[in-house]
């Protein structure tokens, strides 16, 4: 039963094959291994206007509609691939009836790849309804990038990625004069903990951080499928570096690459440890150096036994000083005045007496 599930888990986790490419897919800085954010255009609608209260009064800044917001994210435990955190936002009686009613959307894990996709397509061709009305952003933070912070000596863990990801998100909806009244999240840890940091940082929105909240607020069901697809097509696209092209002849006359095509059995699958396909792609494709690429977290424990087990990457020694201690500065002049060499003179060069004079 348990693997039974697990299948169905890791099933719903791996991108369809024909995955819409949103706008927030950039490939050259995927493929550079750098983290970046997407913000789509925000709706005429909810933005605020400026009117004059009368003939002879300047022009009055009138907010835009007031708006509820949803974050979420996904991707959090695979060992390739991006994590992306998404936003969505979109006036507030609308909520309900757009995205619940009219639209079906609901958390990620749930919907079928193909229907998360769909889902996104529509939120991004212009005069649907999704794409007058709401807006989204991304922050796709890149494995290579969470693995360095996590490894860093100061300590940058995930949960504090995270929470950084969510307030620059919203911080940039607020910079682009949306009427956020409303902020919804999946929590991260604690709720309570996480929710009062939020309330000191957005004090006039109403903000409310809760488990499950992908299931349970419309908007951030919308922001986990704006994740969701997003990490789907940044696996298809990083996993495209490592198909070869074969090459054949047109009639003899000219000559073009075609895609090689690959088998379930040769992808990298859902990127998740548990993901059989992950495991054995990561073992056939694992350099005896370097491992792998930028597409790979490293902090991650299935990418530390694999590196650290006998014959799977080069080992390096590093070499110490005899005694084991740290060499200073000042013990170059010691030892250099031990031997009766004056400092000054050693520093400069060798002395020179006065007979060369």
């Amino acid at each position: 039963m348990a693997d039974s599930q697990m299948d169905v888990d890791i099933a719903l986790e791996t991108p369809a094959s024909d995955v819409f490419v949103a706008p927030s897919i950039n490939s050259e800085v995927l493929f550079s291994g750098a983290t970046y954010t997407h913000f789509s255009e925000v709706p005429p609608l909810l933005l605020p206007t400026r009117k004059p209260e009368s003939p002879n009064e300047s022009e009055t800044t009138i907010p835009g509609p007031p708006c509820a917001l949803g974050v979420d994210e996904a991707g959090r435990g695979p060992v390739l691939g991006p994590m992306v955190y998404g936003l969505f936002y979109l006036p507030l009686p609308l909520s309900d009836p757009l995205l619940r009613n009219t639209h079906h959307f609901d958390d990620s894990k749930v919907l079928t790849p193909t229907v998360r996709s769909e889902l996104m397509e529509k939120l991004c061709t212009p005069e649907t309804d999704l794409f007058t009305q709401c807006g989204w952003a991304v922050e796709v933070m890149s494995a290579r990038d969470i693995g360095a912070n996590m490894m860093k000596p100061t300590g940058y863990n995930l949960n504090a990625q995270a929470m950084d990801a969510t307030i620059g998100l919203i911080q940039g909806v607020y910079k682009r004069g949306v009427n956020v009244k409303e902020i919804f999240i999946d929590t991260i840890g604690n709720p309570a903990t996480y929710q009062k940091k939020l309330e000191r940082i957005f004090p006039t929105a109403q903000i409310t951080v809760a488990k499950k909240a992908d299931s349970l607020y419309p908007c951030v069901s919308a922001a986990s499928v704006c994740a969701k697809v997003t990490r789907d097509a940044a696996l298809e696209v990083l996993y495209e570096s490592y198909v070869k092209p074969e090459v054949k002849g047109d009639d003899g006359m000219s000559e073009k690459a075609i895609k090689t095509k690959v088998t379930e059995e040769q992808s990298w699958g859902s990127g998740y440890p548990g993901d059989a396909r992950c495991i054995s792609w990561l073992k056939r494709n694992m350099d005896p150096v370097f491992g792998w690429g930028s597409e790979c977290r490293f902090s991650w424990g299935t990418a530390k036994d694999m590196l650290d087990s006998k014959g799977a990457a080069a080992g390096v020694d590093w070499p110490i000083e005899e005694d084991e201690e740290t060499t200073r500065l000042t013990d170059y002049f010691n030892s250099e005045t031990e031997r009766g060499i004056d400092e000054l003179g050693a520093w400069y060069g060798s002395p020179a007496g006065a007979e060369v004079f």
